[in-house]
């Protein structure tokens, strides 16, 4: 097969190539021509071209989602295979899924939904969840972008205005446990990775200076992790879940479907079960 997978709407080398190359040498070791593409440039000459669209490295995507769900919808239309499933990538393109599996019985963190002008979101969403302190970020967002740690007195941000927002209570156990990632390949458990936001941070993301660690999680993050993949519209090839653990047991913080790092250096397999998942889809 010839195999695309897309890359940022802005390369850089020096974050990107490595884990291009990386995934790049699991499909092709298995005798298949892996392309890379820009995901905003994928047009409907280029997905003519593929047999298979991969958005593992789609980073960014976020920031022009009119975009985003254009190719999702051009991808569908066209029928080309693509994986994860676009009704699983649309869906988590959302973060509004943390109240529907919260809806559901899957412990996730408590989420609210508010707009960027409404000037008295955060004081509802204090009252609600019993805290002063608050997360706030925007339902179509990734890598910590447009999130900020919040007093419920505070105004919310000028750069929040207008857009569609969650809202939760800030977790302290982020900055004392940190936050464990399973990685899930066609619903088994592979891996996990613990991450720690750097001192006088909230954000645990390498690009804020964030740390990781290969760790294996409690059982109790496991089931947790099971329950919330199970939720999802398809069961997907590939998906980490990431939790922290709290008073009241492990809670969700984001189940990402869409093109998570997977921290397949810490892998028992190095990526095989993995790309194995994601040709069973194709094949």
């Amino acid at each position: 097969m010839r195999i695309a997978i897309l890359t940022p709407s802005k390369w850089d080398p020096q974050f990107y190539a490595a884990e291009l190359e990386r995934q790049r040498a699991l499909f092709e070791g298995s005798g298949h021509k892996v392309v890379d593409r820009r995901w905003n440039t994928a047009d409907d000459a280029f997905l003519r071209e593929v047999d298979a669209v991969l958005p593992l490295i789609a980073w960014g995507y976020h920031l022009d989602g009119g975009r985003w769900f254009d190719l999702l919808d051009r991808v569908a239309f066209r029928k080309v295979p693509c994986v994860n499933d676009p009704a699983i990538l649309r869906w988590n393109s959302d973060k509004a899924y943390l109240i529907e599996l919260n809806d559901k019985g899957v412990a996730c963190v408590p989420t609210i939904e508010g707009e960027g002008g409404d000037e008295h979101l955060l004081a509802r969403a204090g009252e609600r969840f019993k805290t002063d302190k608050l997360v706030v970020k925007p339902r179509l967002s990734a890598s910590g972008a447009g999130t900020y740690a919040l007093h419920f007195s505070d105004n919310l941000p000028a750069d929040l205005d207008g857009k569609r927002l969650i809202v939760q209570p800030f977790l302290t156990e982020i900055l004392t446990e940190g936050e464990m990632s399973l990685l899930y390949f066609d619903g088994v458990y592979s891996h996990c990775g613990l991450k720690r936001a750097k001192e006088g941070d909230f954000r645990v993301q390498p690009e804020f200076g964030g740390s990781e660690e290969k760790i294996d999680p409690p059982a109790a993050a496991k089931t947790l992790a099971e329950a919330a993949i199970a939720e999802a519209p398809v069961l997907p090839a590939y998906a980490r879940v990431d939790i922290v653990m709290t008073a009241d047991g492990p809670q969700i913080m984001e189940l990402e479907l869409i093109e998570p790092d997977m921290f397949l250096r810490f892998a028992p397999d190095e990526g095989a079960a993995f790309r194995d998942a994601v040709l069973k889809r194709l094949s």
